[in-house]
């Protein structure tokens, strides 16, 4: 069996293609990515850009399956479209089984939505592929150990509300996507790879007081008040936006939702975000 990652240079691609590759077996792996030369052995690299459906059609060719993973593009109806290409050339190329990465919360949205995306995607696969899978990821629990990285000078972390939250490893979500990569029986199925909780902000600041050895409060602020300290931070504003979109959709309850879906797939205890924040905040 010959296996795809269609965005192999990213962290979450190399983390499945290593997946894949600890694993053994006969099948083949091809690293598909504008960078195919930084494709590890024993993967094949294979230039593909989501940008130019012909070059996709080209690398997607004789993939017995296929997982696309999104790229981080910001830009509103960008990823969408990039979406779209990917599974329109995934067709073209004859792949009989098409994974897609998609994000936990998933439901009809429009631009500049972040989750439009991934609802336009999730569609598209739907209607035009053989087979298909929908694996959903939870929020990494890495981005937010970057987050709290940078408020622990304060000793307070804030966020809009409650913000539950099942924070998953990258790592988790990498195994799992290489279990249903290689297993049987996926087809028609969606997936929630979430971590073990569901977690409170105010849990959330309670687990790094215990982990620094410090008292870090949690504290709700408005949306206007979030965007004016992202904004004296100096980050662009498609960040600011898309930082604003997913705190909002914490509050919304989009990530709030624990499964055994992670275990399921790829036979491995899913970590805490507790184990998560202990070795990033060593």
């Amino acid at each position: 069996m010959k296996i795809g990652i269609s965005g192999a240079s990213g962290q979450l691609g190399k983390s499945v293609l290593s997946h894949l590759t600890r694993r053994g077996g006969n099948h083949q792996l091809v690293g598909v990515s504008r960078s195919p030369q930084t494709v590890a052995a024993p993967a094949e690299g294979r230039f593909g850009d989501f940008d130019r459906i012909d070059s996709l059609v080209q690398a997607y060719a004789g993939l017995d399956r296929l997982l696309v993973i999104p790229s981080a593009e910001l830009a509103p109806g960008v990823r969408s479209a990039q979406l779209r290409a990917a599974i329109d050339a995934a067709s073209q190329a004859g792949v009989p089984h098409v994974f897609l990465m998609s994000v936990a919360g998933t439901h009809e949205a429009s631009v500049p939505s972040l989750g439009e995306a991934f609802w336009v995607g999730e569609q598209a696969l739907i209607r035009s592929a053989l087979q298909w899978t929908i694996l959903r990821m939870n929020y990494y629990a890495q981005s937010m150990a970057d987050e709290i990285k940078m408020s622990l000078g304060g000793g307070v972390l804030a966020g809009l509300g409650d913000e539950r939250v099942a924070y998953v490893s990258r790592d988790d979500i990498a195994a799992a996507a290489a279990g249903a990569l290689l297993g049987d029986g996926h087809s028609g199925a969606i997936y929630n790879l979430t971590g073990p909780a569901s977690i409170t902000g105010a849990e959330r600041a309670s687990i790094v007081s215990e982990i620094v050895g410090k008292p870090v409060s949690y504290v709700t602020i408005t949306v206007d008040q979030l965007r004016a300290g992202l904004s004296q931070a100096g980050l662009p504003a498609p960040v600011l936006d898309a930082m604003t979109d997913i705190k909002t959709s914490f509050v919304e309850g989009k990530f709030d939702i624990v499964t055994g879906d992670v275990a399921r797939l790829s036979g491995l205890r899913s970590k805490s975000l507790r184990e998560i924040l202990a070795a990033a905040l060593a």
